[in-house]
């Protein structure tokens, strides 16, 4: 259960910094910056999975 928690906390703190990066960092816009958090968290996931259960 541990390997969840780290899954959703990596895709989470990525989100989080791709949406503040696009949103303030470029200036784009709201479903912009939402799409890409979504994206980026969904890849993080992804990773961190792999990395979870090597």
């Amino acid at each position: 259960m541990k390997h969840w928690r780290y899954i959703a906390l990596h895709a989470a703190v990525a989100a989080v910094f791709i949406f503040l990066l696009q949103r303030y960092g470029l200036n784009a816009s709201l479903e912009s910056s939402l799409l890409w958090a979504l994206t980026f968290g969904g890849c993080a996931a992804g990773l961190a999975y792999a990395q979870a259960n090597r």
